[in-house]
């Protein structure tokens, strides 16, 4: 009998217990969840050249709303939805959507194809919202995912004819509204600050991108949340008028065309929204209940000296 054997047989008689090899120690399990999105550094891709769109994009032209959150979008995008010729869905969240390569064969397989990990996700972004404009009937697809403003340039870059619609609204309605939206998950300040981060990036992608609305110096459409509301025939007007389309006053009452995309978690869906009807806007600030972190972006955008 073995030296183990022989021991376990005097401790089991003596206090019965017994000695036994250890199990190999588990391999480290991921933890749930895995990455975080957004955290993976921007694959390397390629802008289409002109000459290539018609073979590398089947979505032309498409209209991207930039804004921050909070600001209005899902109330623009149901009135440019019941337009005969634009589709604007809810919230597609199109760049949280990634490929990999299953083996180094199929990442040279494609290279040969020079077709690199920024490229297929590029396709796939294009696939999924031609197939949805397809789906549609219509002409034009308009999508708003406040998100999109942190990779505007992935975006262009992704379709160079792209349009883009800005909306602002008074910085310090944004945090209000991000605020009251949940107010047991973030404070006041911490809504300012987080909303801070999209109103940031949709004024770097304003900034950055050029071409467009005639009557704006800066070369972009720019909307205010505060004029929509209080105007939205006028606005919506001049929107048609850059998108090169016709303005149809049933636009007016888009909960009477369509109110089936309303869905919690991709755009508001609260009450307001749901009426189909443009409701008036909050009442502006006073220049005292600005708080310090959001001075400089309510200059920035006109509403404060």
């Amino acid at each position: 009998m073995s030296l183990m054997g022989n021991l376990n047989r005097a401790l089991s008689a003596t206090t019965g217990l017994q000695v036994r090899r250890a199990a190999p120690a588990a391999p480290p399990q991921p933890k749930k969840g895995g990455v975080k999105p957004g955290k993976r550094p921007t694959p390397v891709y390629r802008c289409p050249a002109p000459g290539d769109l018609a073979t590398d994009r089947l979505l032309r032209r498409p209209v991207f709303i930039m804004s921050p959150v909070r600001s209005g979008s899902t109330l623009l995008r149901m009135l440019l939805n019941a337009h005969s010729q634009l589709h604007s869905p809810h919230e597609l969240h199109i760049r949280r959507l990634e490929v990999d390569f299953g083996s180094r064969l199929s990442q040279r397989a494609m290279s040969a194809l020079d077709l690199e990990r920024g490229d297929l996700e590029h396709l796939l972004w294009d696939r999924v919202m031609h197939r949805e404009l397809v789906r549609s009937g219509k002409d034009v697809l308009v999508e708003k995912t406040p998100s999109n403003a942190f990779v505007h340039r992935r975006i262009r870059d992704c379709w160079p004819d792209a349009r883009f619609v800005f909306l602002l609204r008074h910085p310090v309605s944004i945090a209000r509204s991000w605020h009251e939206g949940d107010p047991g998950k973030r404070t006041f300040d911490e809504a300012a600050a987080d909303a801070l981060r999209y109103m940031k990036a949709v004024d770097s992608a304003r900034n950055a991108t050029t071409g467009g609305h005639t009557d704006d110096p800066a070369g972009h459409c720019t909307l205010r949340y505060e004029d929509l509301t209080a105007d939205a025939e006028k606005e919506l007007r001049g929107l048609c008028a850059f998108l090169g389309i016709g303005f149809e006053p049933s636009m007016l009452d888009y909960g009477r065309r369509d109110d089936t995309q309303v869905v919690k978690g991709l755009g508001d869906w609260r009450d307001k929204i749901r009426s189909g009807q443009v409701q008036s806007g909050r009442a502006l600030p006073a220049e005292d209940e600005i708080p310090e972190l959001l001075r400089p972006m309510c200059k920035a955008w006109g509403y404060s000296s």
